[in-house]
């Protein structure tokens, strides 16, 4: 029962809904009270023959307008409570991803995608259940039990009825204790469906790696694991579940003998009449719903309490990075970055220290170093997945922690190391940000990424679908669309993080030379490991255990010793030597 007091505030939202589906319920019980009580009429009626066939025919009509009538009210009502319910699961969802597109990376490291994915579907199924026919069990039981008790006691007999319902209680008490259990056992069952879902959603999109390596075996035997331990804990919510009904059938049987016994006690000794009997067991199987309903609702309402529990945990949990509120004023300003230390959560080594660089629009920056450098955390503060504890990052002059996080992002356009396309168009994967963008700028933005021609050569062109995850493309063009779809958006700073890596060096050489013409006045950041994509950045830091080893231009790095001239000359040798092969002929592996 706590699920409802859970949701009171929808409930006390969608008040006239519920109280209407309510108001109907109770008409409706009424209406079912006159069946029984007409078929008594007639068979004192017929024993007595004190009523004439035309009387019969008026009572029988009588019943069959009652059904009618019930036929259509219970039609009205179910629109009107599973209208509401079915609203609650799109709020529910509609929250759900709200707050996660609210978090940030450190809330996706505690939380595995099929899990989120078993709570916005299957949890919240099961609230919207609990909402819609748990209300409805629990209103009709309670009115319906309440009108045929009070017709049972004042219309025909308080003691018999006592006498019937004596097994109750003890059925009550029974049903309370499995539903507890039920809560419990239920509540693990979910857990085991998410890591059921995780283990589906990891074998389906690494599919390739596990065919290529020979894994199908060994993925099959852990699933085989997984899916077990969530078909036994299935199990043993099926246990609870399926001793409800025959404790409630128990109970009715022992209600029905019960009366029995002493309503034919009665009719014996002239104190009851055999149609006052005959409707006070008719009435009495009106009480078998509310005690199936009774049980039932215990049942929906404790799987939709543990699935509400699983919910609220995730609604409730605020995002890493607080929103600020301030917003950044019009055109393009300075970022400049003062990091003196940043530490990832949970670990106490810091990951940058003393990183300091101050970038005006039109400039580029190169970042470049060893795997594990800090390159790519230092692009994740900039687009503040994290909190900085010590020093800031600032815009327009203004800290990051103070603006609106939307109103920061929306200045930025980002090009990850692993990009993401949608199993869409490669028309619609380019212009994800600007959804409105026209065709021709559309194809501006391939050009500008050197993609054009490949997308040309697909077949159905810029209306190909790319599959899931892009599963069609290459690695180069993949990156490329994905660079396509950041400089559409004309962000006022571009964030390139390891973004050419995929691209053989003359593509590289022409998306860099394109980007120059494009980028006058914007920010461009560039991590890669190649560095002749860094040779026309206005400075390059070169990264090393997060802090800047060495910084200046392209020229000044060649001429120090240290990685920076190191890595070019090997680069620069090992380019050579593919051209030679090449040119020779000779395959290169």
């Amino acid at each position: 029962m706590r699920l409802f007091s859970q949701l009171s505030w929808y409930f006390a939202r969608e008040w006239r809904r519920y109280l209407g589906a309510v108001s109907l319920l109770i008409v409706i019980a009424i209406l079912q009270l006159l069946p029984p009580k007409v078929v008594g009429e007639i068979v004192d009626g017929v024993t007595q023959q004190q009523m004439s066939s035309g009387q019969i025919l008026m009572w029988i009509g009588l019943m069959l307008i009652t059904a009618v009538v019930v036929y259509l009210l219970r039609y009205v009502w179910r629109v009107l409570l599973f209208g509401a319910s079915y609203q609650l699961a799109v709020e529910l969802r509609e929250d759900f991803y709200r707050q996660l597109s609210r978090q940030h990376p450190e809330f996706y490291l505690r939380h595995r995608t099929g899990d989120l994915i078993a709570r916005a579907t299957n949890d919240v199924d099961r609230v919207v259940f609990a909402a819609g026919e748990g209300v409805l069990t629990l209103v009709d039981s309670l009115v319906m039990g309440l009108a045929v008790l009070i017709v049972m006691s004042t219309q025909i007999s308080w003691q018999l009825t006592l006498l019937a319902l004596l097994p109750m209680p003890v059925m009550a008490l029974v049903i309370k204790r499995y539903g507890d259990q039920l809560h419990n056992r239920f509540k693990l069952a979910q857990a085991a469906f998410s890591s059921l879902n995780n283990q589906t959603q990891e074998s389906l999109t690494s599919i390739r790696m596990i065919k290529a390596f020979g894994l199908e075996d060994h993925q099959s035997a852990q699933f085989a694991d997984i899916a077990r331990d969530t078909g036994e804990k299935n199990m043993r919510v099926a246990r609870v579940d399926a001793r409800f009904d025959p404790t409630i059938y128990i109970a009715i049987g022992m209600s029905n003998l019960l009366a029995i016994g002493g309503g034919s006690w009665l009719v014996w000794h002239g104190q009851m009449t055999l149609g006052q009997l005959t409707s006070f067991v008719m009435y009495l199987g009106l009480m078998i719903w509310p005690m199936l309903a009774l049980a039932w609702m215990f049942n929906i309402v404790e799987r939709g309490s543990a699935a509400w529990s699983r919910i609220r945990a995730l609604l409730s949990e605020a995002p890493a990075v607080a929103d600020g509120d301030k917003t950044l004023p019009e055109g393009r300003g300075m970022l400049q970055v003062a990091i003196r230390a940043f530490s990832w959560p949970g670990s106490e080594q810091a990951s940058l220290r003393n990183v300091n660089f101050n970038l005006k629009p039109g400039q580029m920056l190169g970042l470049c170093g060893p795997t594990g450098s800090g390159k790519s955390t230092l692009l994740s503060l900039i687009q503040r997945h994290f909190d900085i504890a010590q020093g800031d990052i600032r815009y327009h002059g203004m800290p990051l922690t103070q603006l609106r996080i939307d109103s920061w992002r929306g200045r930025l356009a980002v090009v990850n190391q692993t990009p993401f396309l949608f199993s869409d168009s490669v028309a619609n994967n380019i212009a994800l940000g600007r959804p409105g963008a026209t065709q021709s700028e559309i194809e501006e933005a391939a050009r500008l990424a050197s993609v054009h021609d490949d997308i040309l050569r697909l077949p159905q062109g810029y209306e190909t679908e790319v599959g899931e995850r892009g599963v069609m493309l290459s690695g180069g063009q993949k990156q490329r669309i994905s660079i396509a779809r950041a400089l559409l958006l004309n962000a006022e700073i571009l964030l390139l993080d390891d973004a050419l890596s995929a691209v053989d060096g003359r593509t590289e050489h022409q998306i860099l030379h394109n980007l120059r013409s494009w980028g006058e006045g914007r920010t461009v950041i560039i991590s890669a490991h190649r560095l002749s994509a860094l040779t026309e950045a206005s400075e390059i830091l070169v990264m090393k255990h997060g802090v800047v080893a060495q910084r200046g231009s392209h020229e000044q790095l060649t001429e120090q010793p240290g990685w920076y001239s190191d890595m070019y000359r090997y680069q620069q040798l090992e380019a050579a030597l593919d051209e030679d092969e090449n040119e020779k002929g000779v395959p290169h592996e």
